[in-house]
């Protein structure tokens, strides 16, 4: 039996810690106490912070498991002002919860762990283990923190909790984050003869790269090259030629994309304006980035995430569209615009993975972000009914 007032009080006590990226802690102890206090087999938190809990049913072992995953990391609130509830009130109003991370992801977090423990009446039923991750880490680099977990629980399936408007989805498209650098001379702007401008020499770049023809597929739609941020230094550059200057583009990728697929593209372009252009140094990467989590642990990792595809015919996709069938929903099948931690679930381990989750893509880091209360419960019901099927428990 869901116990739906605890699922949604749950969700707000969530939403009134603010754990930015790093900063989780106070959510993800709040979370590991819950998890013992309604029963779950095992609770722990890992050296990344990251909270897992298991119901083991029977068959231990010799039977399945099935991981449940919703990062727990939150954007930050640019403009609290405009909000027209508290951005970390966890506000009760017209049948939504309001406040940072309620669609993004804390309400799917609420309903994976309730509607877990909604089985442990009858987990003798299960012929394995139902493992729920909270997550940290993911709004500043997808998949690591769940694959840390997934070296540990060896999941045979993987459910990733991103708002699907209780939709199914079996993709995405990946992303990199894709540096590029002019170096030029320093020199006096009254006299730009005398150096070379690294930020016109990055203009003239720019103007060839933005004709590269991008591949698209089918179903997630068209690879994407775009920029995102320009940088000249020094800045401000008072009567100064910049002799440097650094683009970030954003790389949406299709399945089976590399680095090289990225990168080559844009080498080439480098490659053949030198040929005309003895004063054009550039380079490019793929950004690399590190952090700290919260329990002091030192991360350092390329900014590259897969896309990843499971075909709609596969067993995880129809087990769950059945198990949601047979709870009154009749989900459509689709795929993420945005990447999520599937990019290590499927992309790097190659472990089935769905989508599925309360809310839509398009409340994520929006003002007045909310989660109905009417989702929330069904999606507590949904994971329940997706781990249920997928361990032979009806």
């Amino acid at each position: 039996m869901l116990d739906e007032s605890g699922l949604i009080s749950f969700t707000q006590e969530l939403v009134r810690h603010k754990t930015l990226s790093g900063r989780e802690e106070p959510a993800a102890r709040l979370i590991v106490e819950r998890m013992r206090l309604l029963g779950f087999d095992e609770a722990w938190v890992d050296d990344y912070g990251s909270v897992v809990g298991v119901v083991r049913g029977t068959s231990l072992g010799t039977g399945r498991r099935i991981l449940l995953d919703a990062h727990i990391d939150t954007v930050d609130v640019s403009s609290p002002e405009r909000w027209t509830q508290a951005p970390f009130g966890g506000e009760l109003a017209s049948g939504r919860i309001y406040g940072r991370g309620t669609s993004d992801l804390k309400g799917s977090a609420a309903a994976m762990l309730y509607g877990a423990a909604s089985l442990i009446p009858e987990k003798w039923r299960l012929t394995g283990e139902v493992f729920v991750c909270a997550s940290v880490v993911e709004e500043l680099i997808e998949g690591v923190a769940l694959g840390h977990v997934m070296e540990r629980v060896r999941p045979d399936w993987v459910v990733i909790g991103e708002a699907t408007q209780l939709n199914l989805n079996r993709g995405q498209r990946g992303r990199a984050e894709v540096a590029l650098i002019t170096l030029g001379r320093p020199a006096h702007s009254s006299n730009p003869q005398a150096g070379v401008n690294a930020a016109k020499k990055m203009i003239a770049l720019l103007g060839e790269i933005e004709r590269l023809p991008m591949p698209t597929d089918d179903f997630l739609g068209p690879a994407i090259l775009e920029l995102t941020d320009i940088l000249s230094a020094p800045y401000p550059g008072y009567s100064v030629i910049p002799d440097r200057c650094q683009v970030t583009f954003d790389r949406r990728l299709l399945v089976g994309e590399t680095e090289e697929d990225v990168l080559a593209p844009i080498r080439e372009v480098i490659e053949r304006m030198r040929a005309s252009d003895p004063h054009l140094i550039a380079e490019v990467q793929i950004a690399v980035s590190d952090l700290t989590t919260y329990t002091g642990e030192a991360l350092k990792f390329k900014k590259m995430a897969p896309a990843w595809e499971i075909p709609e015919a596969s067993p995880l996709v129809q087990g769950a569209l059945g198990a949601l069938g047979r709870i009154g929903l009749n989900p459509a099948v689709g795929r993420y615009a945005f990447c999520t931690n599937g990019s290590y679930s499927a992309g790097v381990a190659g472990v089935p993975t769905i989508g599925f989750g309360p809310s839509r893509e398009e409340q994520a880091h929006v003002i007045d972000e909310y989660v109905e209360l009417e989702q929330l419960v069904s999606a507590a019901r949904g994971f329940a009914a997706i781990a249920r099927a997928m361990l032979g428990g009806g």
